[in-house]
């Protein structure tokens, strides 16, 4: 006996239409995720370097104070720029030791205790600078004794440079 043809069709079940919906949601919600998460990381980076600027800044200026002391406390009328940093965290021109730097500062974005030195014309140390070749993220609204920053390309064109008058 054919008892197929004595059964009633049935639809198929609702729940065989929505077969891999909770999974196209799952992988939407993991996409949203990690997209949040780059941007986060993204923006963190950007702090982080705005960071670094705001510290090579304060740094460089505290070099370029350093030489101006020294160059300012020469004993006698014979000014002169110092002959290296070391000279700048211990100044043993006189009788009375000066420490016109509390320390050699590291590089805040290279990490690196080396600095780009630029040479007075008489010998010595009239400035330093970051030898990072990265591009600033500051390009303006500097004080008026770093307006020769203004559209730097890179680090390396803030030099920190104490010229007398």
């Amino acid at each position: 006996m054919d008892t197929s043809a004595k059964r009633p069709k049935v639809p198929p079940a609702p729940w065989r239409y929505q077969a891999g919906f909770s999974y196209f949601v799952a992988m939407f919600m993991v996409a949203v995720v990690v997209l949040l998460s780059l941007q986060a990381q993204s923006a963190m980076s950007t702090k982080e370097r705005r960071r670094k600027e705001d510290e090579l800044l304060y740094v460089g200026q505290a070099y370029r104070n350093a030489i101006r002391d020294y160059y300012a406390n020469a004993p006698g009328s014979n000014r002169t720029y110092p002959p290296s940093i070391d000279a700048l965290v211990l100044d043993s021109r006189t009788s009375r030791i000066s420490r016109h730097l509390r320390k050699a500062y590291v590089d805040p974005l290279t990490g690196s205790a080396s600095w780009g030195v630029v040479a007075a014309p008489d010998g010595g140390i009239m400035g330093v600078y970051s030898l990072s070749t990265q591009t600033p993220i500051k390009i303006g609204g500097f004080p008026d004794e770093l307006l020769s920053f203004t559209g730097a390309k890179k680090y390396q064109d803030w030099k920190f440079i104490y010229q007398p008058g």
